[in-house]
């Protein structure tokens, strides 16, 4: 016999809380307890923040269940699932549709010198076929996913001993201390070192080891020549990390042969910084299924045929009901196809109901929705069309978009008009919408098992395994203060039956007085046996780096919820039954030729007493070898078991999932969840499919969504705003072109589309900083006749204030500029003190590193230190918008570099955010000098209209004057104040000679766009040369009405009562809080290692004349 004797029962512990950790004071659990309480590491991310569970919310019931007709098996999923584990790879389709779910070792150690071979992707032009297409994708995001570890992990073999950087983390003392056997698989608990961060972390913002991110362990102890084990990170616990220590996280190996069981094998791990393989795993198995199925609408996604026809359920019933999209009495049972209604009369303008014709009528429906728009508008009228037109029996319809936020958003409108809805995955932040997530609607509506579904079996198969695969580790967890018992190495025929009489026999002879009789193989060992133990104390500690920061809360939990465990029914599946590992006793590890002498004493010696005592070491080296690895044989067997099994139960759940779904008339989810829960939407064969910012999403997660049944696939987005994110950047330029999306490459290629032409959202002024992107776009009457509020700065709606400081990298090789950062959180709590709310101003950035530093100035003001501020990246603001926008660019340079700024899209984007008030701070000249298309339109357009300037126009409307507000560049110290004291600033005033250096900075003949006559120089500091008075400071138009003065409208203004120099208006109170300026400390840059000339500066070529130059100029 090979395996273990039956020994008893197993003790298995529930959950992976701090309860069970040590996995000896649980019993056993009823197979359908596996929703019980777990512990911290399980519980909901924003638990893990603030310690409770949620309130549990009602819940609106779908509809009445009729048990004979609705509860019966839908056989098309495990139809689905079978086929897709049936696909190989053949001669035709190629080697792709082989690849693993998972990558494993031998494809994350490829090194440098061995290519991966790509096809470019093919974004002009038709596709050859339907098979080139899938593959060619298929490629190019397994790439996507795959080469940032591949990479991390060929720059470690190469740098063993590396530190952390900004690509690559590396956890050492990595070992496995437990298992957890939940719903999604079988979770390894591991704990590791961070040593080489040389810092400490904060999990509560830090991207490190996030759920769905890949990582490889190395066995420590045989310098990187065995191969690599692979796994997916499937917990960690935020709130937790950060008083543990060490740390703990659950992991998935890749496959079930990789498991490993060994508490006291050494692990290192190596993670890459960016990438997460979990938001392309499933959309990589979906187009291998999909190149084994009819692939509808191919004719246009793949030859480009611009002749769009109705979807068939249109052609067969045109008869549509408008009344949503029309206020005109009658009209509401209309043929689309033959009486389309004119906008006369309508809800809609002209554009927006071309638009509404466009997705209701053509199978393969296109919608550009430039900034402000209403493209949301619109999908959501066409649904309510749509809703109130088809029958009750018909499939639901799915809707999807590309972030949880802008799906919550779709759905809440949604369900203003049809309650009947389901949110499948992510984590809604919308209370509303969250009621109606499967997973919520479960809880309140229980289902009885249904006949003939896998879901009963499965998970009585489930325990069953568990508990075996518990039953195998005994050994490792039953007596950890205790060698492996005789009865133990004697089970698994480690040692013969005469041996084991031997190490009997021999340890009767020795009994403690008091009677007490030793374990036979601790006493065989003697003083060979050595404690084990793993030193984390001694483990360097670090000081906390805020440049760690690298994103806040709700970034995380958005990126959490896309790329890995997304929901609480994922949390609840990864909960289960809890074996602990623990041995504390080992013997020294011996040399190589004692095991070999071991090997021949253990093959031959049958009374193991005679063995000589320093060679007993190295014989229960080997025995302790031996049994793990048949221990581990026994487990791989087992586990294979239990995943295949896993399989059935996730079959049983969406077969009882699709009872709930069939009754619902809108599906709401991401397009990571379109892929995810491919099989089980597939199954209620939708005929409709809307994507939600389609421009967004890169191509293959929207080419999946054309499942065999799909008649009408309807794309909504803007191409000329985000594009698609790539992991690896040298996969979205040329050849390859990943982050081209599927909306864009058809509406490059003639595919008929529809854009909307008039904006709701911005300002006329900010509007038309978009002509060169938008020349058709106009604006709708709401936004021309809008009375903005004053603020503080009277009628300057939008200003553009220009400066030259400096910017830095922080250690996250993200851009910084600390001035601008600095005078931004000022003009902000400026624009708060003046009455408008928080919540009405956004920051934005294009850089997380200027992202922390305006927080961090923002954090200094007593007022606003516990409020929730809106400082974000550009990034995460598609789709976003706000009353106030302020702007910071945060580039400076001399050469024209002026890195994201130069994405057209994001500075789309960025320019189209604001409503009633947009500033804008930046380097001016940098942009210029980039000759960038829209940013040199900018600068013209605020440049013509006086909003350009180094001054800041602050109006007091008590007083019906304006202060101009200056930034100060000077190097040395100012009535003895420090760098430091630029906060008390406020409290500072003065009158200094106009001539001052100070106060005139930058180029006087700069060279400038062709359409600005040198006369007029964009970089003239100070006031517009018609403003006169004896400082400056303070000044007037000469004439009093309009056509005169400075900025929108030519208003008038007036002078200071004083000759106060930039005195800080503070119109809540009516009063001046005094000057507020940028200056800089010489002594405290260079502490920071910052000098060198204006513009970019090199910390490892400083010098104080280059400062010093800077400074005067």
């Amino acid at each position: 016999m090979v395996g273990p004797r039956n020994r008893g029962a197993p003790r298995p512990t529930r959950g992976r809380g701090r309860g069970g950790r040590g996995g000896r004071s649980a019993g056993n659990h009823a197979p359908d307890d596996f929703h019980a309480d777990s512990g911290e590491l399980n519980a909901h991310l924003t638990e893990r923040f603030h310690g409770s569970r949620p309130h549990r919310q009602g819940n609106i019931i779908t509809s009445s269940i009729d048990t004979a007709k609705d509860l019966v098996v839908n056989y098309d999923i495990r139809k689905y699932v079978h086929e897709q584990e049936r696909i190989t790879k053949d001669a035709e389709a190629g080697e792709w549709l082989g690849e693993p779910e998972i990558p494993g070792s031998k494809e994350i150690t490829l090194s440098e010198a061995e290519e991966v071979e790509l096809t470019p992707n093919k974004i002009k032009g038709k596709w050859k076929d339907k098979l080139k297409y899938l593959r060619t994708h298929y490629a190019l995001l397994r790439e996507d996913a795959v080469s940032p570890l591949r990479d991390a992990v060929d720059r470690f073999k190469r740098e063993p001993d590396m530190t952390d950087d900004l690509s690559i983390s590396i956890y050492e003392k990595v070992y496995i201390t437990g298992f957890t056997f939940g719903q999604l698989g079988v979770a390894a608990r591991i704990r590791f070192s961070t040593s080489r961060a040389k810092r400490n972390i904060l999990w509560a913002s830090s991207k490190r080891l996030t759920s769905g991110s890949l990582v490889a362990l190395f066995p420590a102890n045989d310098k990187l020549q065995r191969t690599s084990v692979v796994a997916i990170v499937a917990s960690r616990p935020l709130q937790g990390l950060v008083d543990m220590y060490p740390p703990e996280i659950d992991i998935f190996f890749s496959r079930p042969e990789d498991i490993q069981i060994d508490p006291q094998q050494e692990w290192i791990m190596v993670e890459a910084r960016r990438g997460y393989y979990e938001a392309s795993r499933h959309t990589l198995r979906a187009l291998q299924k999909l190149s084994k199925e009819k692939f509808p609408l191919s004719e246009h996604i793949c030859r480009l045929s611009p002749s769009v026809e109705p979807p068939d359920y249109v052609r067969q019933e045109p008869i549509m009901n408008l009344s949503p999209a029309t206020s005109a009495e009658g009209v509401t049972e209309t043929d689309v196809l033959a009486n389309w209604p004119s906008a006369e009369g309508s809800r809609l303008d002209e554009s927006q109901m071309e638009a509404l014709n466009q997705i209701l009528t053509k199978s393969l429906a296109i919608v550009q929705g430039p900034p402000g728009t209403g493209k949301t508008h619109v999908s959501t009228l066409a649904l309510e069309v749509l809703a109130k037109t088809l029958k009750e029996d018909e499939p639901p319809i799915i809707i999807a978009a590309q972030t949880n936020h802008a799906l919550d958003q779709l759905l809440s409108h949604v369900a203003k008009f049809e309650p009947r809805y389901i949110r499948l995955g992510g984590r809604s932040t919308n209370m509303e919408v969250k009621k109606r997530a499967l997973f919520e609607i479960r809880k309140a509506e229980r289902l009885p098992l249904l006949p003939g579904a896998l879901l009963g079996q499965a998970m009585s198969n489930h325990t069953m395994q568990s508990k075996k695969i518990i039953e195998l580790l005994k050994p490792l967890h039953e007596s950890p203060n205790d060698p492996f018992s005789v009865q133990t190495l004697l089970d698994y025929e480690i040692i013969s039956q005469k041996q084991a009489a031997s190490l009997g026999s021999g340890a009767a002879r020795w009994i403690s007085a008091d009677g007490y009789e030793s374990d036979p193989v601790r006493l065989w060992l003697d003083r060979g046996l050595i404690p084990f133990r793993v030193n984390y104390q001694n483990s360097p500690r670090f000081g906390t780096d805020e440049d760690d920061e690298d994103l806040e809360f709700e970034q995380l939990r958005e990126q959490e919820a896309e790329n890995g465990v997304s929901d609480e029914e994922d949390w609840d599946l990864i909960r289960g039954l809890w074996c602990v590992l623990e041995q504390k006793w080992t013997v020294p590890r011996p040399v190589e030729s004692d095991l070999e002498l071991a090997a021949r004493e253990l093959r031959s010696e049958q009374d193991l007493w005679k063995i000589e005592e320093g060679l007993r070491g190295a014989v229960y080296s080997l025995m302790q070898s031996q049994l793990k690895a048949k221990i581990l044989e026994k487990v791989r067997q087992e586990a294979i078991l239990y995943d295949k099994n896993l399989k059935d139960l996730k079959i049983g759940k969406w077969e009882r999932d699709a009872i709930y779904l069939k009754r619902a008339r809108f599906i709401g989810m991401t397009t990571t969840g379109l892929s995810k829960y491919r099989p089980l939407i597939a199954s209620l064969k939708p005929k409709i499919v809307l994507i939600e910012e389609a421009a967004e999403v890169l191509e293959a997660p929207v080419a999946v969504a054309c499942m065999e049944s799909v008649q009408h696939l309807i794309l909504v987005g803007d191409h000329q705003q985000l594009q698609g994110h790539c992991n690896e950047p040298d996969l979205e330029g040329e050849p390859y072109h990943l982050n081209v999306s599927l909306f864009e490459r058809l509406v490059n290629n003639g595919v008929p589309f529809k854009t909307l032409l008039r904006q709701r959202r911005m300002d006329p002024a900010f509007r038309s900083l978009l002509s060169s992107l938008y020349p058709d776009l106009g604006d709708h009457e709401s936004v021309v006749n809008r009375h903005t509020p004053a603020w503080g700065m009277g009628k300057i709606k939008s200003f553009f204030f220009n400066h030259s400081w400096s910017e830095y990298r922080d250690s996250q090789m993200s851009m910084f500029n600390e001035e601008e950062a600095k005078f931004v959180a000022r003009f902000y709590r400026y624009l708060h003190q003046n009455g408008v709310p928080v919540e009405s101003i956004t920051i934005l950035t294009f850089y997380n590193g200027q992202r922390k530093q305006i927080l961090k100035e923002i954090r200094r003001f007593a007022e606003l230190k516990e409020v929730y501020n809106k400082v974000k990246t550009v990034d995460s603001y598609q789709g976003e918008e706000n009353e106030v926008v302020i702007l910071s660019l945060t580039r400076s340079t001399y050469d024209g570099n002026i890195g994201f700024l130069s994405s057209t899209n994001r500075a789309c984007v960025a320019l189209s955010r604001a409503k009633s008030g947009f500033y804008i701070f930046g380097n001016g000249e940098s942009l210029q000098k980039s000759q960038h298309k829209l940013w040199n339109e900018v600068i013209r357009q605020m440049h013509t209209a006086r909003r350009l300037a180094d001054q800041l126009p602050l109006f007091c409307q008590k007083h019906n004057q304006t202060t101009m507000l200056k930034a100060q560049l000077a190097a040395e110290e100012k009535s003895g104040a420090t760098e430091g004291t630029l906060l008390e600033m406020s409290s500072m005033r003065g009158s200094l000679p106009a001539t001052d250096a100070r106060y005139t900075t930058g180029v006087a003949n700069s060279s400038l766009p062709a359409n600005i006559a040198p006369s007029s120089n964009v970089w003239n500091r100070g006031p517009p040369a018609n403003i006169h008075g004896s400082s400056k400071a303070g000044w007037r138009s000469e004439n009093a009405g309009p056509g005169s003065g400075w900025g929108p409208g030519n208003q008038d203004i007036h002078p200071p009562t004083s000759t106060e120099y930039l005195p800080w208006q503070n119109q809540a109170h009516h009063h001046t809080d005094g000057y507020y300026g940028a200056r800089t400390s010489r002594s405290r840059l260079m502490a920071h290692g910052r000098t060198g000339s204006r513009g970019l500066r090199d910390p490892l070529n400083e010098t104080t004349a280059g400062r010093m130059q800077w400074s005067a100029q």
